[in-house]
């Protein structure tokens, strides 16, 4: 496990439930309910604080603070002790904390089904080859992942991509058929994306939808979520109304618009629309 190996321990566990809880100060407390008798922190590159792990009869307890701020409490606690100070990038902890939750979905959420045709991942590597060539190295969103047909087809065009979903049965599936990669893959609300991502230059959100009235809006939150955090994003749906309605979102926030339609595959990502910061 990458947490405990950059914390240069045997073993440890994230206090945090999910990723997604990260951004919770409640568990900073659930952390100090421990009565340490050894501490180790983990500061960044600027020396802010990225994680505090306690140790007490049961083991190593980390608390990460990648996108919350320690508390006094939790300082002055590492200070009591005398535990030791660790250094690393901020980039390699995110990264691992995402693998750790990675593999928790995979221990503990059994896969969900796999209902794709077989052909599906070459046809959205096409599309992807044709509306973006080489972009090798590229960081790029997959918004709305599921179980990573589209991470996968954008990995195989020379991209690095993260993939985010609300779906902890899809992403299992997902990681359990090779197509997510545990360090870029989060299970988190699309609606709160930038809460947790820094912006990339691409992304993309393959077969968004189905897209109704009753849930426009929520797929809109989602839609400008992807479009705050690159400058350039590719948005596929099954119909010209979902189409339609997902380009008057992207020109309502200032970006220039294409539409067109894929005749490679007729049903899940029949439109598509490109949005691109002016």
């Amino acid at each position: 496990m990458k947490v405990a190996r950059l914390l240069e321990l045997d073993g440890c566990r994230l206090v945090e439930p999910s990723f997604a809880d990260l951004i919770d100060d409640c568990y900073t407390s659930v952390l100090l309910r421990t009565v340490p008798d050894g501490a180790r922190l983990l500061i960044d590159e600027g020396e802010k604080p990225l994680a505090l792990a306690l140790h007490d009869d049961r083991g190593w307890h980390v608390a990460s603070f990648l996108f919350r701020d320690p508390t006094l409490a939790a300082i002055e606690c590492f200070e009591r002790v005398g535990g030791d100070i660790y250094q690393e990038d901020r980039e390699v902890w995110l990264a691992a904390v995402r693998e750790y939750y990675s593999i928790e979905i995979c221990r503990h959420v059994p896969p969900a089904l796999e209902d794709l045709p077989a052909d599906r991942a070459a046809k959205v590597q096409d599309l992807v080859a044709d509306v973006w060539g080489d972009r090798d190295g590229t960081r790029c969103l997959d918004c709305c992942s599921g179980s990573g047909v589209g991470t996968a087809a954008l990995r195989a065009c020379g991209m690095r991509a993260l993939a985010y979903d609300n779906d902890p049965a899809l992403l299992s599936l997902g990681l359990s058929k090779g197509r997510l990669v545990p360090a870029e893959t989060i299970c988190i609300d699309a609606r709160m994306a930038t809460t947790y991502i820094r912006p990339v230059p691409l992304g993309a959100a393959f077969m968004a939808g189905e897209i109704y009235s009753y849930n426009s809006d929520l797929w809109e939150a989602i839609i400008a979520e992807l479009l705050a955090l690159t400058d350039e994003a590719l948005i596929t749906v099954g119909t010209g109304e979902e189409i339609g309605l997902v380009a008057g979102w992207c020109a309502g926030r200032g970006r220039d618009v294409e539409t067109f339609e894929n005749d490679r595959d007729p049903l899940y990502d029949r439109w598509c629309c490109i949005a691109r910061r002016g």
